[in-house]
């Protein structure tokens, strides 16, 4: 069974890709990045969704560049998504507070592999009827992703 994220196809017989910066950090960098990797998607004809996170919460050091938070990040994806004639994108989503904010301007919610367990996350990003992607933890053996 198949479905659709705006003209993007999951599930069906060709692959998808989730493509874009780690997070945004630099907003000439992500608008380059987003031009580029829509063009690229265009001319050889495979499906895309923008992937870029406002807030890296699961970084390996306390002082590692985080992003630019809730608000700056939406602003951003809706512009992005009004320049890109309606690109679908998807972000990181940490709190479970957030995930109703967030779905208002992104197509699609990931929760990172760190997160994949923490029920009330998983919980309140499907409880906004937007598809959710979540990442294997790598602390997870594959049969036990199912119980997700």
């Amino acid at each position: 069974m198949s479905f659709y994220i705006q003209s993007v196809e999951i599930g069906g017989p060709r692959p998808f890709y989730l493509l874009g910066p780690c997070s945004l950090e630099c907003e000439s960098f992500v608008w380059e990045m987003a031009r580029s990797i829509k063009a690229i998607a265009e001319n050889l004809d495979v499906p895309l969704i923008f992937k870029a996170s406002y807030d890296k919460a699961n970084r390996t050091s306390i002082h590692g560049a985080r992003g630019v938070g809730l608000e700056e990040g939406m602003r951003t994806f809706d512009e992005i998504k009004k320049l890109y004639n309606n690109l679908p994108i998807v972000t990181d989503v940490h709190e479970k507070e957030q995930c109703a904010i967030v779905a208002e301007h992104v197509d699609m919610l990931q929760i990172p592999a760190f997160l994949c367990r923490q029920t009330d996350l998983v919980v309140a990003a499907a409880k906004t009827g937007k598809v959710v992607n979540i990442k294997k933890g790598q602390f997870l053996a594959p049969w036990e992703a199912k119980k997700l």
